[in-house]
């Protein structure tokens, strides 16, 4: 947890410099006023200030979330973010419009911003918390056509009997693949080459190697 102290003529304006040095927006903090503001004693000395106390609890959420609304408005993006807490690791969804710039040519742009958000979550977090970034759904579309496109070259490959070799895809992209074939009793799975061109080869079934 972290807490700040500040004193300043009003209550809202010692709260607004607890919140800045915090980073932080109100509705994140836990707010204790310390001490009104008012005359001190006998009123010789001037007016006494206000005083509070802010805290907060770090948050893997929060934290990404602040990352990512730095880093889309220094892009002039407009974009709203939802927290979604799962077990062993966080979603945030990013929603709005014309945010097709943050997802790039087949997630490229998204898988970035999701390895930079966890550099940035680690940086500020001793435990280590998994952030997984979605843009407007996409991550869901997009396992949906994979699993598509694997039971197509799937039958494909059962019929021909020859092994079909999939396009370069990330670590996560290839493992929907290995998933949706796990239970094609006649093809096997398995991925090739290095990252990151490292692609998933689906042939009939004489090894499972995957990885």
């Amino acid at each position: 947890m972290k807490v700040v102290e500040k004193s300043a003529r009003t209550i809202e304006e010692a709260i607004e410099a607890c919140l800045v040095e915090l980073g932080i927006k109100k509705d994140q903090a836990i707010i204790e006023i310390v001490e009104e503001p008012g005359k001190k004693v006998l009123g010789l000395f001037g007016n006494r200030l206000a005083k509070v106390r802010v805290s907060y609890e770090d948050d893997p959420g929060i934290i990404a979330c602040k990352f990512l609304e730095n880093l889309t408005s220094a892009m002039s993006v407009k974009a709203d973010f939802d927290i979604e807490k799962n077990e062993g690791h966080v979603v945030v969804n990013i929603t709005g419009t014309d945010l097709g710039i943050l997802i790039g040519r087949r997630g490229d742009t998204l898988e970035a911003l999701q390895f930079l958000t966890n550099l940035a979550v680690a940086k500020k977090l001793a435990d280590r918390s998994r952030i997984v970034i979605d843009v407007e759904g996409y991550r869901k579309r997009r396992e949906e056509t994979l699993i598509s496109l694997a039971k197509r070259l799937a039958d494909r490959v059962k019929k021909s009997g020859n092994r079909v070799v999939l396009e370069p895809m990330s670590p996560q992209e290839r493992r929907i693949i290995h998933t949706a074939l796990q239970n094609e009793w006649n093809v096997s799975t398995f991925s090739e080459g290095e990252e990151p061109n490292r692609r998933v080869v689906i042939s009939l079934k004489r090894s499972n190697n995957v990885s």
